[in-house]
Formats: C-alpha cells, structure tokens, sequence
C-alpha cells in the first residue's frame, strides 16, 4: 500500500460532498479544529455505517480510515484500498495496523479511527473505547481531534450533528489518556445530544 493521498479520493469526495448535504443536511460545529496540514487523528463514536462517508463528505482533507479487513475482499475491495484506507483485523490486537498507522502518521497524513471497534448497537450511551487512537497519537506526536456524532440520520431532515473539538495532546499513560477521551465524548453524547437523540 502506498503511503500518500490518493487520486480516487480527490475524484469521489466532492460527489461525496454532495450526497451528504443533499439528503441528511448535517450541522457540522468546530470544523476548523482539523488542522489544515500534518499529522493529525480524528477519533469518536460510530453510530452507522453511513459516519465514515459523513466525514469524507464534510472534512477537505484525505482521512486514512482503519477499517475491518473483512473490506479489503470481494466487491468492496477495489474502492476501499482506492479510498487510502489500512486494513484491521479486529479478532486480533492488530499490530501491523498499527504500525500502518504510524507510517501513514509519519508522512503527515489524517487518520480517522472509531475507537469503539464497531457500530454501538447496544443500550449503552458509549461501548468501551480501544486504545489504538491514543496510541498512535502519543506515538506519533500527532494530535488528537475528537468527534462526537448525535442524531439519526433521516433524509432530507437536519437531524444529524457532528462536532469536531480542539486538538489534544496525548501523554504516555495511555490507560489515562484512553479513558480521558471516552469520557469526554460521552460527557459531550449525554449532554448535546438531547437535541438530537434517536
């Protein structure tokens, strides 16, 4: 996999763009948290499959999605490594994921992460989150940009909102820091999300 932004990406993200504001009218708050250039990971909740196409839609750089490798097979495969993203296996603590991520971290480039591991089917506000993001954060000297996505997404209806907060720094406690940002993205789902609740 070559470590760089990628030409398909450039071509679909506008068509993205319109999809997105066209049918679910996001409200987008603290857009300019994401920095413009270098190294940077964005990381939050994920309430459905349509999150990641959400952010390429609302977001001008190129984010590196982790995602499951069960992707990177059949159909889907061509799009996805086309669209710069690095394979996990999550049955596993995928290091050589890991190590990509720090690759792609090193070149400067945006990294997104979901660090529940999976969509939130479950009663509870937030799933536990995995420490991959505050690792390669602290390991890479690279900022952290949390985003919190409340709301149903309901066509043609502004029922959705995501919000980008200001860059954090991660220390090397990583059980610390791991469940500094859990709480603070659940702080954030309980009390914004009211507005916007399923």
């Amino acid at each position: 996999m070559k470590i760089k932004d990628t030409i398909f990406y450039k071509i679909i993200r506008p068509l993205v763009t319109l999809y997105i504001k066209f049918f679910y009218r996001p409200t987008v708050i603290g857009i300019e948290n994401i920095p413009k250039t270098g190294r940077v990971v964005l990381a939050g909740n994920h309430t459905k499959w349509l999150d990641p196409v959400m952010l390429v839609g609302i977001t001008k750089r190129q984010i590196h999605f982790l995602t499951k490798d069960e992707l990177f097979h059949g159909v889907t495969k061509p799009i996805i490594k086309a669209m710069g993203c690095i394979p996990v296996n999550r049955k596993i603590h995928d290091q050589d994921a890991l190590h990509k991520t720090y690759e792609f971290l090193s070149k400067d480039l945006c990294i997104g992460i979901f660090p529940e591991g999976t969509i939130n089917r479950t009663k509870d506000v937030i799933m536990p989150f995995k420490f991959g993001a505050v690792k390669a954060s602290n390991k890479t000297n690279a900022p952290l940009v949390l985003f919190i996505i409340t709301g149903e997404y309901k066509l043609f209806r502004r029922t959705i909102k995501i919000e980008f907060l200001k860059p954090l720094s991660i220390s090397s406690d990583l059980e610390k820091e791991n469940n500094r940002i859990m709480e603070i993205v659940k702080d954030k789902l309980i009390s914004g999300g009211k507005k916007y609740e399923k």
